[in-house]
């Protein structure tokens, strides 16, 4: 790098070096000016400048290219993955729905089953508690019909009221020792 710097400065040093002339005035023409010699200074400079610059420059603008290339490349690539998980969302969105109206349809069918269910049980129960109502009142019967015979065995008659001779105590003693 320093050389290049060095081989700038004399270029730039020596032409300058070179053309300088001294105090005289001439007229001044197209031949014995110093047009001739700018130009070639410029072009020397021009030269220079393209073989120093030039493939920096070129390197520059290709990295940039391939860097936004690069990421072209990345940007297009995350494109194609959100895509590819944007449809598989979809498809799985659509297997959800899917499952969702099976598992709905299993629950009424459940419901369905549970309530048959739980109606014939408490038909059995219904059942049960008719005949237990029914025995109930069978037994209630036969209580108060008991209860009525012992009132009126009870109550109602005394020794007074029943008749009995000698003949009918005889029997019933008698059935009572047999």
């Amino acid at each position: 790098m320093k050389v290049n710097k060095i081989v700038l400065a004399l270029t730039f040093a020596l032409p300058v070096v070179a053309m300088a002339s001294g105090a005289e005035h001439h007229d001044i023409t197209m031949s014995n000016s110093d047009f001739w010699y700018r130009v070639l200074n410029f072009s020397i400079f021009a030269g220079l400048l393209y073989y120093l610059i030039a493939n920096p420059i070129k390197d520059f603008f290709k990295g940039r290219q391939e860097g936004i290339a690069n990421q072209l490349k990345e940007i297009e690539a995350k494109l194609q993955a959100s895509k590819d998980d944007a449809k598989a969302a979809e498809e799985q969105l659509i297997a959800n729905e899917l499952k969702a109206k099976e598992i709905v349809a299993d629950s009424i069918n459940e419901g369905k089953i549970l309530a048959e269910n739980i109606a014939k049980k408490n038909e059995d129960v219904l059942a049960s508690l008719d005949k237990q109502f029914d025995e109930k009142i069978e037994l209630e019967g036969k209580k108060m019909a008991k209860e009525t015979i012992n009132k009126l065995l009870n109550d109602g008659i005394d020794n007074n009221d029943i008749a009995i001779d000698e003949s009918k105590v005889v029997s019933l003693v008698a059935g009572k020792v047999a």
